[in-house]
């Protein structure tokens, strides 16, 4: 049996947010080498500040100064530190109660190992060389056994204040298409398509899926469709999309290939935008070297009957 396929792949996106008076408050002290938290009614001081009270939900934005030592009230070790994490050697994830502070805010800590970390020990802040505003202006947490440090008693008001920051989000994942997918893949590195046939209701799935949605059974005989196919329905992209060198407007479709039993969407090339329409015959356009097509350009044939594709809408 052939191998499966698998890759790597990753999803990234940055998420732009606003932060608030209170985060706004403890990002622009950060970035002054100050750590700021917010003190509830009742007299507790909570690190990371909050806006609301966790136990009684009532507003909160009495900000104070808490200081760079504190106690570790619990770690864990992190042997293989992952891309983006705050050190690139192993380093313990601790839970940190800054002196003033009735709440713990996690962060790394540079141990040489994890026999050296310990619930109890006396930690304070390394700050990064430049900050800026963020929580990575704290770089970790390290050992210290000095006096605890005073806070300044700083007001929590500062000029140009953060006021938004953009978090990067990613997903590092591997992707395996599956038995199914993997034959459809390797049959388009030969300028094939290939999808498979349901043995209950006989239509064809391409891409295949390795089941039939509709009747739930497995499938398994494999068809070769196309080339040639029918646009069914399409749309006009007029935003262009980062690293990809397409000139915008242009058109995405959904492409109804000659003997498969649903559409797949693939680009239209080789004709204005404006003239793309729903029957529009279309076929494969190949680049050098490449796995799949680049586009679906014009056969130049009638367009196809509206009831021959109305089903694959």
């Amino acid at each position: 049996m052939p191998e499966v396929l698998k890759a790597p792949l990753a999803v990234e996106f940055p998420f732009t947010r606003s932060v608030g008076p209170v985060q706004s408050a403890f990002l622009t002290g950060l970035r002054e080498r100050v750590v700021l938290g917010v003190k509830t009614v009742d007299g507790r001081v909570l690190v990371p500040p909050v806006e609301y009270d966790p136990v009684t939900a009532e507003e909160i934005h009495d900000l104070v100064e808490v200081a760079p030592t504190g106690t570790v009230t619990t770690w864990a070790w992190n042997d293989e530190p992952r891309r983006g994490q705050p050190l690139d050697t192993p380093f313990a994830w601790v839970l940190v109660r800054l002196d003033g502070a009735d709440t713990a805010l996690l962060h790394a800590l540079d141990a040489p190992g994890p026999d050296a970390v310990h619930t109890g020990m006396r930690v304070r802040v390394r700050w990064a060389e430049a900050c800026e505003g963020a929580i990575t202006d704290i770089a970790c947490f390290e050992p210290y056994d000095g006096e605890p440090a005073q806070p300044a008693g700083h007001s929590g008001q500062f000029t140009d204040a953060i006021s938004g920051i953009v978090a990067p989000a990613r997903l590092d994942y591997t992707y395996s298409p599956g038995r199914a997918q993997t034959a459809y893949i390797r049959a388009l590195s030969e300028r094939r398509t290939v999808g498979e046939r349901c043995p209950s209701c006989r239509k064809v799935y391409v891409p295949p899926r390795g089941a039939c949605p509709t009747c739930g059974v497995a499938t398994s005989e494999q068809v070769e469709v196309g080339p040639r196919g029918t646009v069914t329905t399409y749309c006009i992209v007029n935003i262009k999309a980062k690293n990809l060198d397409i000139e915008v407007p242009y058109v995405y479709a959904h492409i109804a290939l000659d003997g498969a039993g649903l559409a797949l969407h693939g680009r239209i090339g080789g004709i204005p935008y404006d003239q793309v329409r729903m029957g529009l015959r279309v076929e494969p356009a190949w680049t050098e070297g490449a796995r799949y097509p680049d586009h679906y350009r014009p056969t130049g044939e009638p367009d196809a009957e509206y009831d021959t594709y109305k089903e694959l809408l």
